[in-house]
């Protein structure tokens, strides 16, 4: 039988779908759209306040803060998806494995997924930061290697329950090979859980992404993203706000929307396995 989610739960999660599609849109034609080049002085229009010529006024240089944020939302959009993806693909290796093995396999690989949840990350990213001095795709790694933890716990606890399920068993009766249970029965009963956890992941690394950069030790200038953006405007925040406001409300608009999306996706009920 199959379970079918009520009718009203697409109208909750379709407007923080919609600000998300919004938002990759504009960074991917963010060349297009952008009213000027990211890194263009205007050292005669520098500071300005919001106008129609700058709609979200200039920085300290002259640059075009809409146009920079627009160009920030490139990095750090880019930040947050992949690296969810990526913490994604490894926490599902590894709680799969821990599901499906069990005994002292599943004891070794919870006890280093507890041992990586107890550990302080922001500290750890930033110290590894200020180390390596990151590029972007460094900087997608090390987000990425901090946040598996949580999908590896919720797909193990799916691939412990579901093993037990009668279509698996009897996928095992006839002879399948483990690799074949887990990827033709195992991984898409879980495939709802993962969404969730990848979709609440891309809100977790844009916000971690922006405090690595906001402490400076992130994405570094001159390549614009929303966390070196707010870095560039704490000295200048009571005198020029808007230097802050708009990458700052990007930000929080981001998270927001993935948090919404996510719960949203983690109150819909599942279709039941055959």
């Amino acid at each position: 039988m199959t379970v079918h989610a009520p009718a009203v739960w697409p109208g909750r999660w379709s407007p923080a779908l919609l600000v998300l599609a919004a938002l990759v849109l504009c960074a991917v034609a963010a060349p297009l759209i952008a009213p000027y080049a990211p890194d263009a002085l205007d050292l005669a229009n520098r500071r300005a306040a919001p106008s129609a010529a700058h709609w979200f006024g200039t920085d300290e240089l002259g640059r075009d803060v809409f146009t920079r944020v627009l160009s920030g939302a490139r990095v750090s959009l880019a930040i947050g998806l992949l690296s969810a993806l990526v913490s994604a693909g490894l926490g599902t290796v590894i709680g799969s494995a821990a599901g499906m093995l069990g005994h002292w396999a599943d004891d070794l690989l919870m006890r280093v997924t507890d041992a990586m949840l107890s550990m302080p990350r922001l500290p750890l990213l930033m110290l590894a930061a200020a180390i390596v001095q990151p590029t972007v795709p460094m900087l997608i790694g090390l987000v990425a290697l901090s946040g598996w933890m949580e999908t590896a716990r919720v797909v193990r606890a799916d691939v412990q329950s579901l093993a037990t399920r009668d279509f698996v068993q009897a996928a095992r009766a006839v002879g399948a090979a483990p690799f074949r249970v887990w990827r033709r029965h195992l991984l898409p009963a879980v495939v709802p859980t993962l969404s969730v956890a990848t979709t609440l992941a891309i809100g977790r690394a844009i916000l971690l992404e922006s405090t690595l950069s906001f402490f400076g030790v992130g994405v570094q200038p001159p390549t614009a993203s929303w966390g070196n953006m707010l870095y560039q405007a704490q000295s200048t925040m009571s005198s020029e706000p808007w230097l802050a406001i708009f990458p700052g409300l990007f930000i929080f608009i981001t998270v927001l929307a993935c948090n919404t999306v996510g719960d949203a996706l983690g109150e819909t009920p599942r279709r039941s396995s055959p």
